[in-house]
């Protein structure tokens, strides 16, 4: 027979498929993600298997114990469908995080598809254009995933795999079919769309569009911002009523991309009159520093370990991700995501359970561990040493960023009026936890979680951009993006915020 039957528990799916197809070409779209890129460097890609063969690889006799090598568990980045497979996955769900916000606008006629190209997440939403109404939604994880879970992995797949073309395909098609689905569950499949315009970071921006992303995958990592990009929907393969042109603003420099560039439109930064800042923990940290007179930016590497790549047992915040660690009864106590097994940890997870190891003395200022190996949460979930210098290495680079950033301002903690958190981890990080660690040092009356700031900032631009170039080049005017790395102190101030607070 040519082809495998593949069933899919607790979810009930049942495939079919080539013999000898890799699990990895199938299974993303069923929820398991790849966090290497199928390179067999992580545990984020597990499967139980339940019946059928699957043979133990190298990679999986290096990556599980062999407790769990009995119990029929295997990565799926290594795995092929040779023959017919009864397969457990966790049963993922992940709330993506959209946006509700009421915004003023000036009506115009038809309707609009704004975008958020996340590394992880993409989030579409259809709006009427004379009302301001949202009429659909349509959110999923990014295809690109199977090739890496964060920027540096997908640029490495593009530049070193001569991949590029690959990535472009498969963002280029998904966001194709989310805008089509969206007219298709508003029933408007017969309007025409006036415009989309689509916000990401600089690799998502260079993916999309066509842009080389060699220049961002070696020092000084920096590539030319291109102006606003724009292109009919028929130039990039979306048959769309209307054939409506497609926007991907600008991004504004380095790792700085048009995600920042939107947020700083959603909250208004460019208007403020007191300090203000933005910052973004997604795959990559971005931070802004401003008011309405001037404003610098800039990125730091920072999001994996924030998103729960590269934690050993890292994962999205998911069904069976503990999201919350506290302490009960003088112990540690975990809360999990869908209230079942824990199968690993999230972000926010991550940093809850280094400030109650803190407080309970398990972990040093220095970030090692005062017995064992391993930092134990719940079943055989659990932190080792080098998760821990994960977070160090993670929250070091964020907290030194703002305080360079600051200083080139003239400014110091002190002086900023109000901090701006956007995307998800930022919108769900207990800021307690993130004070006890070192990474937010600002009083919580200060700090205003700030929702999908990329998405609402890409629906402002929906009403202006079609007429005039919208409020963005005046932004770009007064922005200034600032390399990190290439301040004197900058390292020094990275290694002094790797240690975290005595108490």
């Amino acid at each position: 027979m040519d082809h495998v039957r593949i069933e899919l528990l607790p979810l009930g799916a049942n495939l079919q498929v080539k013999r000898g197809t890799p699990l990895q070409d199938v299974l993303f779209a069923h929820g398991v993600e790849f966090p290497c890129g199928g390179r067999g460097l992580g545990k984020g890609c597990r499967i139980k298997l339940i019946a059928g063969s699957l043979p133990v690889t190298p990679e999986d006799k290096h990556k599980l114990t062999i407790r769990e090598l009995e119990e029929g568990w295997r990565l799926a980045c290594r795995a092929k469908a040779d023959t017919d497979l009864r397969v457990e996955l966790a049963q993922w769900e992940s709330a993506i995080l959209t946006d509700n916000s009421d915004f003023s606008f000036t009506p115009r006629q038809g309707m609009g598809v704004a975008v958020d190209l996340g590394t992880t997440t993409l989030v579409a939403q259809l709006v009427d254009l004379q009302t301001g109404h949202v009429l659909a939604v349509k959110a999923a994880l990014n295809t690109q995933a199977t090739h890496g879970a964060d920027i540096m992995s997908r640029i490495e797949f593009a530049v070193s795999e001569k991949g590029q073309n690959v990535l472009q395909t498969l963002i280029r098609d998904q966001i194709g079919q989310l805008v089509a689905g969206l007219l298709r569950e508003s029933g408007t499949v017969d309007k025409n769309l006036a415009s989309v315009v689509i916000v990401g970071n600089t690799v998502m921006h260079h993916l999309f569009c066509g842009i080389s992303v060699a220049p961002l995958s070696e020092y000084p990592f920096e590539t030319p911002s291109p102006e606003l990009q724009v292109s009919f929907a028929d130039d990039i393969g979306w048959k769309l009523p209307g054939n409506p042109r497609v926007h991907f603003l600008p991004c504004l420099g380095g790792f700085v991309g048009s995600d920042i560039l939107a947020g700083v439109l959603a909250t208004k930064l460019h208007e403020a009159e007191k300090l203000v800042t933005l910052i973004d923990l997604g795959t990559n940290g971005e931070l802004v520093v401003g008011t309405r007179d001037r404003m610098l930016c800039a990125s730091t590497a920072a999001g994996p370990a924030f998103e729960g790549a590269r934690i050993s047992m890292g994962m999205r915040a998911a069904t069976g991700a503990i999201s919350e660690v506290l302490i009960e009864d003088g112990k540690l106590a975990c809360r999990i995501l869908g209230n079942g097994e824990a199968r690993g940890i999230c972000g926010s997870g991550l940093v809850d359970a280094v400030a109650v190891g803190l407080d309970l003395g398990f972990v040093k200022p220095s970030g090692r561990f005062t017995q064992g190996e391993t930092l134990p949460l719940v079943n055989t979930v659990a932190l080792n040493q080098w998760d821990i210098r994960e977070l160090q290495l993670a929250k070091g680079a964020i907290a030194a960023g703002l305080e360079i950033l600051l200083e080139e301002w003239g400014a110091t903690q002190n002086d900023v009026e109000t901090v701006y958190l956007a995307g998800a981890f930022g919108n769900y990080i207990n800021q307690a936890s993130a004070k006890r660690i070192g990474l937010l040092n600002f009083p919580p009356e200060k700090i205003v979680p700030s929702g999908n700031t990329a998405l609402l900032g890409a629906k402002l631009a929906l009403f202006d951009l079609e007429h005039h170039h919208g409020a963005y080049p005046e932004i770009l005017s007064r922005i200034t993006h600032f390399s990190l790395k290439e301040h004197p102190r900058f390292q020094d101030a990275y290694v002094e915020h790797m240690t975290f607070p005595a108490n």
